[in-house]
């Protein structure tokens, strides 16, 4: 790889490094990718001109303006990103000459350089940030950012406001709900190979879903931790606990829908232990109107159906949840309406259609 590194830049950077602006972009850009040509090649012939380039790299941006030199950094910061280059000093130092190593600090510290730290922020400015990055559609940040702001203790110490709590949910909802869908389309492919005999395409797939099944075992994992060690147990109100302990169901669901044996097993006792817990709590404390009350009941019902086979348990649960909010409706708040009778909309809906299924089943000669 360093080999080719010099192939393409070496031509360009000799034949042009004289005759252009030290200040000009295809220079800059033309020396930014010559420093990593060092770093892949090891120690060679080119170790001094190499290492000097690199000098004067850091000399120039002290004469740039402002606009130049937020370019150089932007061309730093990709330059490491798409090389995928080691970061940790540890490994780097072993790699490199002392000379080289020093030279390559203060080009990550260049390339890592941004306008804040997004460490020891306050509680406010997690909170701006994860509604930033879910406005740019950045939901691992977003999920970075509220996790964070979990970790940090929470100041002033109280638990998360609702808002705060909403931001947590549509973070990782979104990551995990791209991977579940990316997964029923690689499972419904791979059907269809199967059904064609093609061995080949089979393999590939079966790889494939693996993949995703990791990353999907990651999310359900990242928060999963961070409901039982922190989320969970410091909740006091009834509706912080209902709503984490629907949090803890569902994701436990999502890992029983591609878990198998023993893990699926667990994963679905998991399922209903916390699914129970929150319905205790929300029978005794929260409306049936109630929008996280319903939600759990939505829920619930849909790990009855999809996950433990039980359409009878599930068509009852759902039922039960929507005859109560309907005795209930006129005395349901202006602030909650829409949420709840969206929730009632969806439960009557998963009704007709297992209601539909069941029935269709008891036809089949």
């Amino acid at each position: 790889m360093g080999r080719n590194c010099g192939r393409w830049y070496g031509g360009p950077w000799n034949g042009r490094r004289h005759d252009i602006g030290t200040r000009s972009a295809p220079y800059i850009s033309c020396s930014v990718d010559d420093v990593p040509r060092f770093f892949l090649d090891g120690p060679t012939g080119d170790e001094l001109p190499l290492t000097a380039t690199g000098r004067d790299l850091f000399r120039w941006t002290k004469a740039l303006g402002p606009s130049a030199l937020s370019k150089l950094k932007g061309l730093l910061r990709s330059l490491f990103l798409s090389l995928s280059l080691p970061l940790n000093a540890e490994e780097v130092r072993e790699k490199l000459p002392f000379s080289a190593f020093l030279l390559w600090k203060k080009m990550v510290l260049a390339a890592s350089e941004v306008p804040f730290s997004q460490e020891n922020l306050d509680r406010e400015q997690y909170v701006y940030l994860a509604k930033l990055a879910e406005q740019a559609e950045r939901y691992e940040e977003m999920a970075g950012f509220m996790k964070k702001l979990v970790l940090s203790g929470l100041q002033p110490p109280n638990e998360l406001t609702v808002e705060e709590r909403n931001l947590l949910s549509v973070a990782f909802k979104n990551q995990i709900g791209s991977r579940r869908a990316s997964w029923r389309i690689i499972c419904s492919i791979e059907q269809k190979e199967e059904i064609r005999k093609n061995d080949d395409h089979v393999s590939l797939v079966k790889d494939y879903r693996s993949v995703v099944e990791t990353e999907l075992s990651q999310v359900c994992a990242g928060i999963l931790e961070l409901l039982d060690a922190h989320l969970v147990p410091t909740a006091t109100a009834s509706e912080s606990k209902v709503f984490y302990l629907k949090m803890k169901g569902d994701y436990h669901r999502y890992l029983a829908e591609f878990k198998v044996g023993q893990e699926r097993k667990e994963a679905a006792e998991d399922t209903m232990l916390a699914y129970k817990a929150a319905q205790d709590i929300a029978v005794a404390d929260l409306a049936p109107t109630h929008p996280i009350r319903l939600g759990l009941a939505l829920n619930f019902s849909v790990f009855y159906y999809e996950i433990l086979n039980s359409p009878e348990k599930a068509c009852g649960m759902a039922k039960q949840a929507f005859e109560e909010a309907i005795a209930e409706l006129d005395t349901l708040g202006e602030e909650s309406y829409k949420d709840s009778t969206l929730i009632m909309q969806l439960l009557r809906d998963n009704l007709t259609l297992w209601t539909s299924d069941t029935q269709d089943q008891l036809d089949e000669p």
